[in-house]
């Protein structure tokens, strides 16, 4: 059974007559007459009773109808999602992510991204607070970390890079650390928040160790600790796009650069079960193409 034979079928349902049907189709009286033939063998069933006056639903062909108007619906509405998916993004986004992260790339990204599609407004909410996106009506989030498993979707954009840092005036003062373990002999400067709260966890190809020695300073922001870098206080770990404008400007120095800080896994996040509008797919494919910006310290293309 094809989809053309139910079309055919309700066509000449509705027009009445196959004369009538094969007129509005385009077709001949004939070759509609064999379609509707065709469809009753393969159904083993007589759908419609015909006379040299009138035309009749049968039983069965009552019920096979009611259905393929169900089915050819669906197809319509299916080439109609299909559609708005190719269009031009319009509407309202209602976004969620983390301050932080919002701070480092996302409000950037939303930037780019109003350039890119004039039709379209965003509202974002930079949060500390894990939002219910689906209950709270956001369209998606930008969240940092491993997943909670959860009915939620989510495409990974990237991963955010970590090293160690600290001012030349520090390291002139106190010594360039030249193994992990040196480490435990200087001032560190920890984040307090995510998956570096415990401690720090360096790795260099099959080599692992953990600096479990107390920090001069805890706090949950990695721009804070960015600060207190640049102002000589210690050893800080940091995101390397936290850290790249004083790398560049000279004001920080990369510290054990070949032993390496775990990366966190960055996830667009938004619900499973609905479809993905035109503004919510552009706004993930700019977030990966500015993941990537982000990750060679660059802007992301402005252009389509």
């Amino acid at each position: 059974m094809e989809l053309a034979q139910l079309a055919a079928f309700v066509k000449v349902v509705q027009a009445g007559s196959f004369t009538r049907a094969a007129e509005s189709m385009g077709t001949q009286k004939a070759h509609l007459s064999r379609v509707i033939s065709n469809l009753e063998r393969t159904l083993g069933a007589r759908l419609l009773e015909r006379t040299t006056r009138s035309l009749s639903l049968t039983e069965i062909g009552r019920e096979i109808f009611e259905r393929a108007v169900g089915i050819l619906g669906a197809v319509d509405d299916a080439e109609r999602v299909a559609h708005r998916m190719h269009a031009e993004p319009r509407g309202t986004l209602r976004l969620t992510c983390g301050v932080e992260f919002g701070m480092i790339a996302v409000s950037r990204w939303i930037a780019e991204y109003l350039e890119r599609y004039p039709q379209v407004s965003v509202e974002g909410d930079f949060t500390g607070r894990v939002v219910d996106i689906v209950h709270e009506g956001f369209d998606l989030a930008i969240r940092v970390g491993a997943l909670a498993d959860s009915s939620l979707a989510a495409r990974r954009l990237g991963e955010l890079e970590y090293g160690l840092f600290a001012s030349p005036a520090y390291l002139a003062r106190r010594g360039m650390p030249r193994s992990p373990e040196a480490l435990a002999g200087h001032e560190l400067l920890r984040f307090s928040g995510g998956s570096h709260r415990q401690g720090w966890r360096l790795t260099k190809g099959n080599l692992e160790h953990r600096v479990e020695a107390a920090a001069k300073l805890h706090v949950n922001n990695s721009f804070a600790v960015r600060d207190a870098a640049i102002h000589g206080l210690g050893i800080a770990q940091l995101p390397l796009a936290v850290a790249r404008d004083a790398l560049l400007a000279g004001t920080l120095t990369r510290v054990l650069p070949s032993w390496q800080p775990p990366s966190v896994p960055v996830h667009a996040v938004f619900p499973g079960t609905r479809y993905l509008t035109p503004k919510v797919r552009a706004f993930i494919d700019h977030a990966v193409e500015g993941f990537d910006a982000l990750r060679e310290g660059r802007r992301a293309p402005a252009g389509a």
